[in-house]
């Protein structure tokens, strides 16, 4: 397993930075791991977050330094989405759970065998992955895609036209603070949000899929009075800290995985802005 850290940084730094600067404190560019788990560690709420892509083998999620703990869930709790093709399986403590495509499972604090495997690794599954810290072990539990809660917003007349779904949340499993959930915007629409928001009880952390080699997301941060830019492609991710606005525009439709962890857990619990405010 491979992990690497991220800093905090707070907005009156973020005024200053370049493009160059933007990119290296919130743009993760290779989040997944082939045969192996690639990780990012921000200290921002502490949110840990990648993924693997099992080709040709079971791959066994470890500890690592950073976490000072025998096991990588001795104190944390842990949301995987399988965004891939294919099927693939995870076994937690010697209990297997079949995950297919864009379906969750949840795994509470405490577990210490989480292993992934592709069912076919020539249509391997891609797990992304999120964990934050825990102050209690709730059940690990599956969410296919007939138990998520699936939210249909927005208009073609306002290029937003999407479904919001949503897999770890309280309404379908008991955490203590991480959400996540999946974001697909129909043919035609091309803006995840709008009016955007912020929501400072909590950051989020946007993985953006489904694009091709032609294809980029604008991906606006900032606070509302001083937005900035970042180009992200195709399974890449980038981290919003809670003072920032996060909204995406792309030339086509395209599909990301939302993951939130901090104070609330209230979904609704955000600040709109209106986009006359926006500078």
């Amino acid at each position: 397993m491979k992990m690497t850290t991220r800093d905090y940084s707070s907005k009156q730094d973020y005024a200053h930075y370049d493009t160059e600067r933007l990119r290296k404190e919130y743009l993760v560019e290779e989040p997944f791991g082939k045969d192996e788990i690639n990780l990012v560690y921000s200290y921002i709420d502490r949110i840990i977050f990648g993924g693997v892509i099992p080709l040709t083998k079971e791959v066994a999620l470890s500890s690592a330094p950073e976490l000072r703990a025998e096991h990588f869930l001795d104190r944390r709790e842990m949301g995987v989405i399988n965004i891939g093709a294919g099927d693939g399986k995870i076994k937690v403590d010697g209990v297997t759970y079949a995950l297919k495509h864009w379906e969750a499972l949840y795994i509470g604090r405490g577990a210490k065998e989480v292993v992934f495997s592709s069912i076919d690794g020539s249509k391997p599954a891609m797990f992304y992955i999120a964990s934050s810290p825990a102050h209690h072990a709730y059940p690990t539990k599956l969410i296919d895609w007939e138990h998520a809660v699936h939210r249909h917003l927005g208009e073609k007349e306002t290029c937003n036209e999407r479904t919001i779904n949503q897999f770890i949340l309280p309404s379908t499993v008991q955490t203590c603070q991480l959400e996540m959930g999946l974001t697909h915007l129909e043919p035609g629409s091309v803006w995840n949000t709008m009016p955007c928001h912020t929501h400072e009880r909590r950051m989020e952390v946007y993985i953006y899929f489904d694009m091709d080699e032609n294809q980029a997301v604008f991906h606006f941060m900032g606070p509302a009075e001083e937005t900035r830019h970042i180009m992200v492609h195709n399974y890449q991710a980038v981290i919003s800290p809670s003072w920032s606005i996060h909204m995406g525009c792309s030339n086509k439709n395209y599909t990301f995985v939302w993951a939130m962890c901090g104070e609330n857990q209230d979904f609704d619990d955000m600040d709109e802005i209106k986009v006359t405010d926006l500078k």
